[in-house]
């Protein structure tokens, strides 16, 4: 088996991997609430990046509290398709980190599809168009 590089996979610069990064943006961002999905986000200063990527930076939290190992995972893995599928009309340097709700895992893909097309077009739209 070789390891090819997936299509659709988030490159590490489009990642937020480090703790200190999900703290900047729970504590100097910005939250929305949709029905689904809580969505943190701030806008990213070029000093504050150390990636040379001026776009989206995405993380996603799901919590012990959702379910076991196999639960949460699921959950994961349906928000990051849902998020691939649209992450590309964020064209501003913002850091991003989705908090799902346990009811991600059983809704019907298409309706979360929806939900994170909304949420990622509020986001580009800017904080004009969100209310906090």
């Amino acid at each position: 088996m070789t390891s090819s590089p997936q299509s659709g996979k988030f490159s590490k610069s489009s990642r937020l991997l480090k703790h200190a990064d999900f703290q900047a943006v729970y504590k100097q961002g910005k939250r929305h609430f949709s029905g689904n999905v809580t969505v943190f986000y701030r806008e990213r200063k070029d000093k504050d990046s150390a990636s040379s990527q001026p776009g989206p930076r995405v993380g996603f939290t799901v919590g012990k509290v959702l379910g076991g190992s196999v639960q949460r995972n699921r959950i994961r893995r349906r928000l990051r398709a849902a998020v691939q599928r649209h992450v590309a009309q964020l064209t501003r340097p913002l850091d991003v980190v989705l908090h799902p709700r346990k009811s991600v895992m059983t809704m019907e893909f298409t309706q979360l599809d929806s939900e994170v097309d909304q949420l990622l077009a509020a986001l580009q739209a800017g904080p004009r168009k969100m209310k906090s």
